[in-house]
């Protein structure tokens, strides 16, 4: 019978997210020609070629992106597994907090998995705008809360899980060349139209840089803090908004450099928590930290 452990699921999902073997070496604690080794015998294991390798890229074959639901999926399974097996039985509850886009699309499957290993803990979760969050957890109303932040702007105590690429998104009649995009505006005599959640918030900043870094006139057309109200405001074709690449909705535009458009820094997602955590609190954190490639890779 055919079978491969979990670690080379693992080290798959991290490199589909950073698309290095150097940076995948340096988050999986390994070295490059291990990492290699591992994505070798994973290929071997099933028969396919899953990457397509240059002297700088490394992009997912066909067989490479299918692969990836069923490894996020596998490697779930284990990680509630060991939490449900591994560990003693912890109960009590967990305050815990999220954005709202963050909740909806990556949420579900982490505290379900969770839930499923810890029957005796319950959580109570809530959602707001990252500085809210901070400001609500500071104040003490959260045990535990993932929220996005600047990289070069860490936020005292947060510890890192992973890097968001962000594209811009735009109705699928938009003018896919930002060039063409941007002189159609001009002849007209209009700004770009924007569509973002209300200051403070990581995209809407990233956005308002790189449209001022390349000297484009713009304005806020739409602004909600529902990452939903925000995507409906878009399709509506009301402007354009800035988004983790793996939540781009297929029926609309997903933008980035290649194509012209301004360049947009990464966000990163990190974890906050108590410096004296409860168990469940701690058994949470854990969990997230643990899914934190599954994440990542959905969001490549």
């Amino acid at each position: 019978m055919r079978d491969f452990d979990t670690s080379l699921l693992r080290t798959f999902l991290v490199l589909a997210e950073t698309a290095s073997f150097s940076r995948t070496a340096l988050r999986v604690g390994r070295s490059q020609s291990a990492v290699s080794s591992q994505i070798k015998k994973l290929e071997e294991a099933l028969g396919r070629t899953l990457l397509n390798r240059d002297t700088r890229n490394v992009r997912l074959t066909a067989d490479g992106e299918r692969l990836l639901g069923y490894a996020r999926q596998m490697v779930r399974t284990a990680d509630t597994i060991i939490e449900r097996f591994g560990t003693a039985d912890v109960e009590g509850s967990v305050r815990f907090a999220a954005p709202e886009d963050f909740a909806s699309a990556y949420l579900p499957g982490v505290l379900g998995a969770f839930a499923g290993a810890h029957e005796r803990v319950l959580l109570h979760v809530s959602c707001d705008l990252t500085l809210r969050l901070v400001a609500q957890f500071e104040a003490g109303e959260h045990d535990l809360i993932v929220v996005k932040q600047d990289p070069a702007k860490p936020i005292s105590g947060a510890q890192p899980l992973w890097r968001e690429e962000l594209v811009w998104v735009a109705p699928p009649d938009f003018a896919g060349d930002f060039a063409h995009a941007r002189s159609a505006l001009a002849a007209r005599r209009q700004p770009l139209p924007l569509v973002a959640s209300p200051p403070p918030c990581v995209y809407r900043s990233r956005a308002a840089a790189a449209l001022d870094a390349t000297g484009t006139p713009w304005r806020e057309v739409y602004s909600s803090p529902s990452h939903a109200g925000a995507v409906a405001a878009v399709r509506a074709g009301l402007g354009c908004m800035v988004m983790p690449r793996g939540m781009a909705p297929p029926d609309l535009a997903a933008h980035d450099a290649s194509s012209g458009w301004p360049a947009l820094a990464p966000a990163e997602i990190c974890l906050l928590g108590r410096p004296d955590p409860t168990p469940a609190a701690e058994a949470l954190a854990r969990f997230i930290r643990a899914q934190a490639p599954v994440a990542a890779a959905a969001t490549a």
